[in-house]
């Protein structure tokens, strides 16, 4: 599937040296893949495309937490 090829290619992207709007284009990219390959999962129960999920979700998440950056300390 080329929906799976994608999730996996964009799994292997190193996220170092990325400017701030690479970093917002990934985080939606990611968002995009994980939502496609969740209707996908709904229909097969395939546990592989959970697994790919989660892993997508733990990389946006980390480049959401570079976005975000750190908080404010009053």
């Amino acid at each position: 599937m080329e929906l799976i090829a994608k999730a996996l290619e964009f799994e292997k992207r190193t996220l170092s040296h990325m400017s701030t709007s690479d970093r917002v284009e990934a985080s939606r990219e990611a968002k995009q893949l994980i939502l496609s390959i969740n209707e996908i999962y709904k229909q097969t129960k395939d546990s592989t495309l959970m697994d790919l999920m989660k892993r997508l979700t733990e990389k946006k998440r980390k480049i959401e937490k570079r976005l975000n950056g750190r908080p404010e300390v009053s």
